[in-house]
């Protein structure tokens, strides 16, 4: 007797818009979770490296990086959203809106805002709006994502397309300053550098000099600690060319680290407006970043100002996005824009 109690995940046809999932399994955080990203990742930036530099900005203590808040978020909603994806695309209108600390409890909830199918009938874009909840039920983390999954009925109509409206920047009035912040005393030299908000100009290209080279090992590592479980990270027999794709967050993760060189005061991501995985990324490829300055804004704190941000991973050079053809040039993996705070 063959038992049925095993989840085979959500395919395409599963998917209906105004549906609300909720998502297993609630997860504490703690100094382990941060220790293991450092290990990963050559994360440096000061606020979320000492209890000490972040109580002297008006904390009261190193919050959780952000993102090991967007990893665990986003790893929770993988067996009921991505499970069966073919890739996920892209993110959009992203905030995080409360720091975590060590020993919060975390969950998520999404909803499914917009479907349509693929016109080889095969696969269909999903996208759905998601919450990351403490355990005061307070959002600490919202953002909506798209991601392309299979049909496991290849008989099934088609729905209805509902493609959702998104904004294309979170406006800057719009992010959150977490409650106390206060560069006054902002120490650049404890915190890697001295340039300010007032350093950087819209239309700068930032090279951040350091390549890493994508191991196997650590991706696996990676996508195990955040719980992803999609089948294209894990399963070689999962792709036609057999490989494992590395998970579009280690990439993150990753280009965020370099940026440290060149942005060593962009201590806090507060929104991400739009996010694309432009290339798949394979073990043994190495990566590289650099950003442009596309805005810079004040807050309403004073002393804490937020600049805007393209933060590119690539296997190329510096610089270089997309081709004469307005497609992203083959060498870039990430394109990803975000808001982070910085002392003014």
């Amino acid at each position: 007797m063959t038992s049925n109690k095993t989840n085979a995940g959500r395919f395409f046809e599963d998917y209906a818009v105004g549906d609300v999932i909720r998502h297993a399994v609630p997860r504490t955080l703690s100094g382990g979770e941060r220790a293991l990203y450092h290990a990963l990742y050559p994360a440096r930036h000061a606020l979320y490296s000492s209890d000490q530099f972040a109580q002297s900005c008006g904390l009261r203590g190193s919050p959780i990086d952000d993102m090991i808040v967007f990893h665990t978020v986003f790893g929770k909603t993988v067996p009921d959203i991505s499970l069966n994806a073919v890739a996920n695309l892209g993110y959009a209108e992203a905030r995080f809106l409360k720091p975590v600390w060590a020993g919060d409890t975390l969950q998520s909830t999404s909803e499914v805002i917009g479907v349509k199918q693929n016109s080889n009938g095969k696969t269909g874009v999903v996208w759905v709006r998601t919450r990351g909840l403490n355990q005061h039920d307070d959002v600490v983390l919202e953002y909506v994502r798209w991601v392309m999954v299979r049909k496991n009925n290849l008989d099934a109509p088609a729905p209805q397309a509902v493609i959702p409206e998104l904004s294309d920047v979170v406006p800057a009035s719009e992010l959150n300053v977490p409650e106390g912040l206060d560069f006054s005393a902002y120490d650049t030299e404890l915190a890697g550098e001295a340039h300010r908000l007032g350093d950087y100009a819209v239309g700068e290209i930032i090279d951040h000099v350091d390549g890493v080279t994508v191991e196997e090992a650590e991706h696996m590592l990676a996508t195990r600690l955040w719980q992803n479980t999609a089948k294209v990270h894990f399963d070689a027999t999962n792709r036609p060319d057999g490989k494992r794709l590395i998970y579009g967050g280690h990439v993150i993760s990753m280009a965020r680290a370099l940026s440290f060189n060149g942005l060593a005061n962009a201590q806090i991501i507060a929104g991400i407006n739009s996010g694309a995985h432009a290339n798949p990324c394979f073990a043994g490829d190495t990566i590289r970043a650099w950003s442009e300055v596309l805005d810079t804004a004040q807050t309403a704190v004073p002393g804490v100002g937020a600049i805007r941000l393209r933060l590119v991973a690539t296997k190329g050079d510096a610089g270089i996005l997309r081709g004469d053809d307005g497609k992203y040039a083959p060498d870039v993996l990430l394109d990803l824009d975000y808001w982070a705070l910085m002392p003014t």
